[in-house]
């Protein structure tokens, strides 16, 4: 992808030179902050600036460190919210810029009866991980009581967004591997979600042929080229999902990141290509106005592969080598006494995008009977 130009390093600079941006509200990863450079990196640009940093400390976003950052928002006023890391990061910055004046914020977020007309300030976000594409929705989730909750509307987008690629290339390979599978997860996915479009197609399709290009050389030979490529399919996937939303490997995931400690995108690889089996084998149920086989065909024209089992190994292979582990024994998961915990965290909007209708036996049969079909495919 050498044809891949990143001059945010540049834009950055020129928007921290604005004179009216003299208080600035930094919300980071307790440890990523540092460990991606940014520190080094932002040390100059923001050195004549009021500054107030904010460390999030919990590995998803939850409500009580939520209610913490509206507060020193609303405390500390600033001029502009400067979001750096991965995805929960950017996620936390969103909402909070957009809910400052809840008056319940549990009650609203559960009932979805939030009503956003403005936003507090600016918002600029410097992603840390190359996966989520949070950069460029107008979503975000928050975990209440270990329950997935979608937050929407247009104006949680962010209003500036900074690829720096030398910022992703120093995650570990756990990181790197979940987010980078997260973005593929959602380019498949929002190829076949029921809200997808010509607009969303285009972007998906164009991520997941970055993404099947380098990825693996993205988590074993890092470069600036592979990590600028797949910073690029992340934003593309990111693209596509705001349109499209996710669809049932999605909604499965959240239980499993926040009861279990998976990461997300990993989360979403435990059931990915189950879903998608179900999905191919009772197209003829398809609850949707495009003709699903098509998508499933575009799918397997970016992978190079003719049919639904070669690119069910395919994936497989990929995850394998991505050391994405599949076995729920070995993730300390429980599925079968967990089954109706892990259901109960189950994102139920994210499920009714699924292009076939999905009912609770669906549900049971793929989650549970996942690990044993899983290795009968790969034998």
């Amino acid at each position: 992808m050498s044809n891949i130009s990143f001059s945010s390093v540049n834009e950055l600079k020129f928007l921290l030179k604005e004179k009216k941006l003299q208080k600035i509200l930094l919300i980071c990863g307790e440890n990523s902050f540092e460990s991606s450079g940014a520190s080094i990196k932002l040390k100059d640009l923001l050195k004549n600036k009021e500054l107030k940093i904010f460390k999030k400390k919990s590995s998803y976003p939850e409500l009580n460190e939520l209610n913490q950052i509206i507060k020193s928002l609303k405390d500390f006023s600033p001029d502009l919210i400067l979001a750096v890391g991965g995805g929960s990061v950017i996620d936390y910055a969103k909402t909070a810029n957009v809910l400052t004046e809840s008056k319940n914020l549990k009650n609203e977020i559960l009932n979805s009866n939030y009503e956003i007309k403005k936003k507090f300030t600016k918002l600029a976000v410097i992603p840390t991980t190359a996966g989520s594409g949070a950069e460029v929705t107008s979503n975000a989730v928050i975990y209440i009581d270990k329950i997935k909750y979608s937050v929407e509307g247009k104006f949680l987008r962010p209003d500036f967004f900074f690829l720096i690629p030398e910022l992703v290339l120093t995650g570990s390979n756990k990181i790197k591997s979940s987010a980078g599978f997260d973005a593929i997860a959602q380019a498949i996915e929002s190829l076949i979600s029921k809200k997808s479009n010509f607009k969303s197609v285009r972007f998906a399709k164009q991520s997941l042929e970055i993404s099947f290009k380098n990825y693996l050389n993205y988590l074993n030979n890092p470069n600036i080229e592979n990590t600028s490529a797949m910073c690029f399919a992340a934003n593309l996937a990111g693209e596509a999902i705001s349109i499209s939303k996710t669809t049932a490997p999605h909604a499965v995931s959240y239980p499993f990141t926040s009861i279990y400690g998976v990461s997300h995108g990993h989360a979403v690889s435990l059931t990915l290509n189950k879903f998608l089996k179900f999905n191919y084998e009772n197209i003829k149920y398809a609850n949707c106005n495009f003709d699903l086989k098509e998508r499933f065909e575009i799918i397997f024209q970016v992978a190079k592969l003719n049919n639904i089992n070669d690119f069910d190994k395919f994936l497989y292979n990929l995850m394998s080598k991505a050391k994405l582990d599949n076995n729920f024994k070995n993730l300390g998961i429980d599925i079968k006494n967990d089954y109706s915990k892990i259901i109960s965290g189950v994102n139920m909007l994210r499920l009714s995008n699924n292009p076939i209708e999905l009912n609770s036996s669906d549900l049971k049969k793929i989650i549970i009977d996942r690990s044993l079909w899983f290795f009968t495919n790969l034998s």
